[in-house]
């Protein structure tokens, strides 16, 4: 078996390739440096918010309601990391409030409590943030944290519309009953002799 030496022209073909290579890994590697990695920050992977109120968690803290001056049912999680039970109060716009109980090192799923949490009003358009104000007594909690609204548009919150709510027409119906009009006259072809 016989070697031979590279000619000037091959090395350099070598060279550049070996270089493009090292461009290219280093392009690649890079990026894992300038650019943050997603999973080592916290955020609500929901149409919900997230908060930590003291030994309080909330989680997916959502109000679902037909309008704004129509009551609402706050859906989500309440987690207590304490060592006691709590009841926390939730209060919104207008003087509504309810009140949640939570277990000591255990949480309550709103969306499935017989038990449900509304508000007289939502205090809200769907699509908006509210003001929730966040109290227990017993842990010295007292916060306020941003909340969406949202309505029934969506098939996964109309069963969590309160009870007696009535939907807002969607911009499709309102659209609709215009184009169609909505007189009573009669349509009927008018007779006459041929």
């Amino acid at each position: 078996m016989r070697f031979t030496a590279m000619n000037r022209g091959q090395r350099g073909k070598l060279a550049m390739a070996a270089a493009a290579l090292s461009v290219g890994l280093l392009a690649l590697t890079g990026c894992g440096y300038i650019n943050a990695q997603q999973t080592s920050e916290q955020y609500a992977a929901s149409d919900g918010t997230r908060s930590d109120v003291g030994p309080l968690e909330l989680r997916n803290m959502l109000i679902v309601a037909a309008d704004e001056k129509q009551p609402g049912r706050l859906i989500g999680a309440v987690y207590n990391s304490s060592s006691k039970d709590v009841k926390v109060t939730l209060s919104g716009a207008e003087g509504s409030q309810t009140e949640v109980s939570v277990a000591k090192n255990s949480y309550t799923l709103l969306n499935d409590s017989t038990d449900a949490a509304i508000l007289s009003t939502a205090g809200g358009k769907p699509g908006s943030l509210v003001d929730i104000k966040v109290t227990e007594d017993g842990t010295n909690v007292n916060k306020t944290v941003k909340v969406p609204v949202v309505d029934g548009t969506l098939k996964e919150y109309q069963a969590y519309l309160p009870e007696g709510s009535t939907p807002a027409p969607t911009p499709s119906e309102t659209a609709t009953s215009h184009e169609t009009g909505t007189s009573h006259e009669s349509t009927a072809p008018a007779t006459g002799g041929h």
